[in-house]
């Protein structure tokens, strides 16, 4: 009788060596001073006594890339959406006013791929560095008879820390305040099970085409763009200036991140003929007949974040978001209300 081992179900154990061993010099490159041990243990420590923080509370986000992961098979691009990944953890903890520490991956495989693995977590790595975390852990799971061969899924989880007296509450929304949207120039991770469906069963576009007539790009590669990540200008912007709330633009658009923000007495009316929408949106909506309304709950539409802020400091933070490269417009203001946002013109 022939003897069975994890190799014959699919899993292998050699391959995952492989990959940690691929991922080491990504971790090093992301160290922070804080970071204590070494990669690579069962679990990660991390001293917060050796940051400046004196009365600190700890935030935790966690996402993924979606379904941008498929657009990624089928490209054979992976290095960007480990980019992406990092962007929606440390853009979410910027909303309540923390600085991203640290970041773990989870990576679910079909069929482990070293080189693919170690491509994933280059990006994650870069993203990491972008934002100023340590990428302290993480686990590739392979999962044969589960997931096909070349299927995987990611997943990120940060954490970050913000004294407790600089936390940035709903509360401080005041009638009157502006509405600043910073520009994204790409989908960012949302609305890709969309995207394939309308380049797949309704437009004869393929990916490898160009975005549009005249592109520099392939559809493929413009739908790859990495997400901006914002968290360290935020931070800096909010080192000196009065912020009374911000909202990371992703699943739900602008109508229902913004919301989330809003207190009960409060509306944002937001202009969309205030800043220019990427063409590459234009360029989903017509090749899927998708109306106005279902573009705006579903994608972000060209802007990735939203602050919240008092007429009088409104601009002095456009300057600096323009200084550091960051392109922001006035595309709002809070009126009274019931907690909507009313997307005019």
């Amino acid at each position: 009788m022939k003897s069975n081992d994890y190799l014959s179900s699919g899993v292998s154990l050699d391959a995952a060596r492989q990959v940690v061993e691929k991922i080491k010099p990504f971790s090093s490159m992301t160290r922070r001073p804080e970071v204590i041990n070494n990669f690579g243990g069962f679990a990660a420590m991390f001293d917060l006594g050796l940051s400046s923080y004196k009365d600190p509370l700890l935030v935790s986000a966690t996402d993924g890339v979606g379904t941008k992961s498929e657009i990624a098979k089928m490209t054979g691009n992976y290095e960007t959406i480990g980019i992406d990944l990092v962007a929606m953890c440390v853009d979410d903890l910027v909303c309540v006013g923390a600085e991203p520490l640290f970041f773990l991956d989870y990576i679910a495989i079909g069929h482990l791929n070293p080189e693919l693995v170690e491509s994933l977590i280059k990006g994650i790595a870069e993203g990491c560095v972008e934002a100023g975390c340590s990428l302290i852990g993480g686990e590739t799971a392979e999962h044969p008879g589960v997931m096909g061969d070349d299927s995987f899924d990611l997943a990120g989880f940060s954490v970050g820390a913000v004294e407790r007296n600089k936390v940035i509450e709903v509360s401080n929304i005041q009638l009157g305040d502006q509405i600043i949207g910073i520009e994204s120039p790409n989908l960012r991770s949302n609305g890709f099970s969309l995207v394939r469906k309308v380049f797949s069963e309704t437009s004869d576009k393929s990916f490898a085409d160009p975005a549009w007539e005249g592109a520099e790009s392939t559809l493929g590669e413009k739908l790859l763009e990495p997400s901006v990540i914002y968290a360290p200008t935020i931070l800096n912007i909010l080192n000196e200036n009065e912020i009374h709330s911000i909202a990371h633009i992703t699943g739900g658009g602008l109508p229902e991140n913004v919301a989330r923000i809003l207190g009960e007495t409060f509306n944002a009316l937001i202009h969309k003929s205030s800043w220019e929408t990427p063409r590459i949106f234009s360029e989903i909506q017509s090749a899927g007949g998708i109306d106005n309304e279902e573009m705006f709950r579903v994608f972000n539409m060209g802007i990735g974040m939203v602050l919240i802020v008092p007429p009088n400091a409104t601009d002095r933070v456009l300057e600096e978001l323009n200084k550091e490269k960051k392109p922001a417009h006035v595309i709002g203001e809070i009126v009274k209300g019931s907690r909507q946002v009313e997307i005019l013109g």
